[in-house]
């Protein structure tokens, strides 16, 4: 990603909606669809600044790798542990049949391989041992912001279906999220494609703006995987290694 992307991320991801909201839905959906073990073994892969190395310490002893330098040290500074270099596919500093949880959330559309690093994280799993994924959604909402967060690619629910089963997974979860503020944010985005000015702001809105934001994409945690969400900004999946 651009570099005052990874400095605008380390200002505002333990305050702004996206960031909180979406880590209490994640934090839901590891306690009640991967179901870790106690003690888990875990290792987050593209950790960026290290927005969500706290949360997913809840559940385990933690890893993490990233690629860009700067993030990799704040990263490392929030994690307490070096945060290791890598860069998928390529996954050979880490262990293979050692973790029961994986997360790679919102760095496959920046991996040009993507079925590779399927594959590759595949092996670093135990038997039974769950990848954790998210990911954009619906190609036509490309914009600015996926320019300048260097995306190859916004997916298609049918897509990671087929990645999934293609790497040899077995799907827990797959379904659409930030889906209760999709209409507003598929019409900002459309609005912008017509008017040109499509462009990749991700500013700290005010306090109440925030904090309604926050509410409502945090509402989502309870819906995730118990109703069929019909559409999103996003994908979020819960891939396992079969056991045999």
């Amino acid at each position: 990603m651009e570099r005052k992307v990874y400095e605008q991320m380390a200002q505002l991801d333990q305050r702004h909606w996206w960031f909180t909201a979406r880590r209490r839905i994640l934090a839901e959906l590891i306690e009640r669809v991967v179901q870790p073990p106690r003690g888990a073994r875990i290792l987050e892969l593209g950790a960026g600044t290290g927005h969500n190395l706290s949360m997913l310490s809840r559940f385990g002893e933690v890893e993490a790798s990233e690629l860009d330098p700067i993030a990799r040290k704040l990263a490392s500074e929030r994690l307490g542990s070096e945060v290791k270099e890598a860069a998928l596919p390529d996954l050979s500093m880490f262990p293979t049949d050692s973790y029961d949880l994986i997360a790679l959330l919102d760095v496959l559309e920046h991996v040009p391989d993507d079925k590779g690093s399927l594959e590759a994280i595949k092996t670093r799993l135990k038997p039974g041992g769950a990848l954790l994924l998210t990911v954009p959604a619906n190609p036509w909402m490309w914009t600015a912001h996926d320019v300048a967060h260097h995306h190859h690619r916004r997916y298609r629910k049918g897509e990671i279906e087929r990645l999934a089963r293609n790497a040899g997974y077995e799907i827990a979860l797959l379904s659409p999220f930030n889906s209760l503020l999709f209409p507003p944010i598929a019409a900002v985005r459309l609005v912008g494609k017509l008017t040109g000015k499509d462009d990749s702001d991700d500013a700290m809105p005010g306090a109440l703006v925030n904090k309604t934001l926050d509410t409502v994409f945090g509402l989502e945690r309870s819906l995730i995987g118990r109703i069929p969400m019909p559409f999103g900004v996003s994908l979020v999946a819960v891939l396992r290694r079969p056991r045999s």
